[in-house]
């Protein structure tokens, strides 16, 4: 009898979906996760607690034909409001013309892993299962991202077990504090997320801004080191407006954090060593020989000095 239930499961395991049968049930869970979250019509009213504030936040989205729509609105304060439709992305805030560029994703604080690379993340984290909890009145299973290398930053995920929602993300930093929370209040599946969406393609927006390209392709400095999984964008030269300083900036993203390099001629106003972390954001400064180096995303401080001890400046090169 037991060789036969032996038997029994093994033709089982051979039959299940290689897709499931060849992932840890944690990375499955982010999979079905980001899935679920561009194939369903839903809407998610969330907070996000940092430190000193709290946020109320509404998202919805839908699938119309194929494009896919989001619109995140802001609740409290002066109307706020980023509007997705397809790869164009407008942004509507106070105090400024309202803009649109050409992008499949929000940069705006959408529950994290809505549109992650599960695959590419797996490669620098760890996805391990955390068991089952309960949050916005729905059973969940909890999991934890955690980085490989201890470098980064870590998440705790709550992912409900019927649609595959994330209903709250928690950013944890190396000493197991919580930096930041999405929390959801209530939410909702619905094709009629797809009725009040349509009207977002008759809404009148901003034509695609011609967005210019990275300005230069090669410079007088370049990063040294920089954890496993950060690939750089384009690199930019540009002028400050308050100090008609020249810098050359370069971003860094591994698709779940970012960061940027800046460097300029130093001043009065240069900051010699500092190192500043307010929540989920790191400002790491030094002065390398005539030049101010600063390092500001979302990573750890160790990780900021570090990348920033790690310029290097070409000694036969001028300033900008």
């Amino acid at each position: 009898m037991k060789k036969l239930l032996i038997g029994a499961l093994t033709l089982l395991s051979l039959n299940m979906p290689t897709a499931f049968a060849e992932k840890p049930a944690a990375e499955a869970l982010l999979h079905q996760m980001n899935g679920a979250s561009q194939r369903l019509n839903f809407e998610l009213s969330y907070i996000l607690i940092e430190k000193n504030s709290i946020e109320p936040l509404l998202y919805r989205h839908a699938v119309l034909e194929e494009q896919q729509l989001e619109h995140l609105v802001y609740l409290s304060g002066p109307i706020r409001e980023v509007i997705r439709r397809g790869e164009e992305v407008s942004y509507i805030e106070p105090g400024r013309d309202p803009f649109t560029i050409e992008s499949g994703s929000m940069v705006a604080p959408i529950i994290p892993f809505l549109n992650a690379d599960v695959d590419y993340l797996s490669k620098y984290y760890d996805f391990i299962e955390l068991g089952r909890a309960r949050e916005a009145g729905s059973a969940c299973q909890v999991l934890r991202v955690v980085p490989k290398d201890g470098l980064r930053y870590s998440y705790v995920v709550w992912v409900d077990e019927k649609n595959k929602l994330p209903l709250r993300a928690d950013l944890i930093d190396r000493d197991g504090e919580v930096l930041e929370q999405f929390r959801t209040i209530s939410y909702s599946v619905s094709d009629q997320v797809v009725d009040i969406l349509s009207g977002l393609n008759d809404v009148k927006l901003p034509d695609v801004l011609s967005l210019p390209k990275g300005q230069i392709l090669e410079s007088y400095w370049h990063v040294n080191w920089i954890p496993n999984g950060f690939e750089a964008k384009e690199l930019n030269r540009y002028r400050m407006a308050n100090t008609e300083r020249m810098v050359e900036s370069q971003m860094y993203s591994d698709g779940l954090f970012n960061f940027s390099v800046y460097v300029a001629d130093s001043d009065n106003l240069s900051l010699k060593g500092q190192l500043i972390r307010q929540g989920r954001r790191t400002l790491h400064s030094l002065v390398n020989g005539d030049l101010e180096v600063s390092v500001i995303g979302d990573i750890p401080p160790a990780t900021a000095k570090r990348i920033a001890q790690s310029v290097v400046i070409s000694p036969e090169s001028a300033t900008p």
